[in-house]
């Protein structure tokens, strides 16, 4: 079935790009966005993104309910991240995005304290998610370093 999958999206991706060289609108033209070609490339990108995304959920689904243990460390994940979640939303500061919210008072731009801490919020998120990538691929090398 994968293999079967994979032959599809590379006929479907060989067809688009026969399509688009075939179809190509003049570099010239203002209206090339609005072209049959450039619609056409669109349409197959947003197909492709579709059926990838639904295969990854599907497969991954899959793997994560037939493997032992594999709802046990879903679930796990997802309370890790809750708490990654919890810890990045308590760190935003309401004085903070108070003075933003100050900062912009009387320009184009009116943002409420609510989007500019759930903004620091989502930067917390990252950065605690960056270092613990970082960490969990440092941590082994010093053990091995360490450990021989």
């Amino acid at each position: 079935m994968h293999k079967i999958i994979k032959y599809v999206l590379i006929v479907i991706g060989v067809i688009a790009a026969v399509a688009s060289f075939f179809m190509m609108p003049d570099p010239e033209d203002p209206e090339a966005i609005n072209s049959a070609g450039i619609s056409l490339m669109f349409a197959m990108t947003w197909v492709l993104l579709a059926v990838a995304a639904i295969l990854a959920l599907f497969w991954g689904l899959k793997k994560m309910v037939t493997t032992p243990g594999g709802l046990k460390k879903a679930l796990f994940a997802l309370g890790g991240l809750v708490v990654v979640f919890i810890l990045g939303y308590a760190l935003s500061s309401g004085d903070e995005a108070q003075a933003v919210v100050d900062t912009f008072n009387g320009k184009d731009i009116q943002p409420e304290a609510s989007t500019v801490k759930t903004i620091g919020m989502l930067l917390n998120v990252f950065f605690f998610m960056t270092g613990i990538a970082v960490l969990l691929m440092v941590i082994p090398g010093v053990k091995k370093l360490f450990g021989k």
